[in-house]
């Protein structure tokens, strides 16, 4: 699969979330989206790594753009999470943090997915899966 920047017309406004900590989404296509955070100081643990929960952050929300491609910014697709899997397996070597997320089946009311975050040099820091319902219409 060719990964093509984001589409200017799909860009959203960030949420709450999003700008506390500074991810932003830089890839996002059929069943699959991809987020770049850039490693700060308020990101680490006690032991100067980023915290864990960054990490199930972005593989859980990379997911859910991956499951939630539309194509249109006139029909936003939404999604909970039903089950999140994460797998921590190494720390960073670089300065920022990339996040990658394929939806890999599912219907018309589930999906599944899957997600992998590394650095910039390439070192897998963590992978994950889950399962997420379609949220309906409000």
């Amino acid at each position: 699969m060719t990964q093509s920047p984001l589409d200017p017309s799909l860009k959203e406004t960030p949420y709450a979330l999003q700008k506390h900590l500074g991810f932003h989404l830089t890839h996002w296509d059929t069943d699959f989206a991809q987020l770049e955070l850039p490693i700060e100081h308020y990101l680490m643990n006690r032991a100067g790594i980023p915290h864990g929960g960054i990490y199930a952050t972005l593989l859980d929300t990379v997911m859910g753009y991956a499951g939630c491609f539309t194509g249109s910014s006139e029909q936003k697709r939404l999604a909970l999470t039903l089950s999140l899997t994460t797998n921590f397996l190494s720390r960073p070597k670089g300065k920022l943090l990339i996040a990658k997320g394929h939806r890999t089946g599912g219907g018309s009311s589930t999906f599944f997915a899957e997600s992998t975050i590394l650095d910039e040099t390439g070192e897998v820091i963590a992978r994950g899966s889950g399962a997420f319902k379609y949220r309906r219409s409000a």
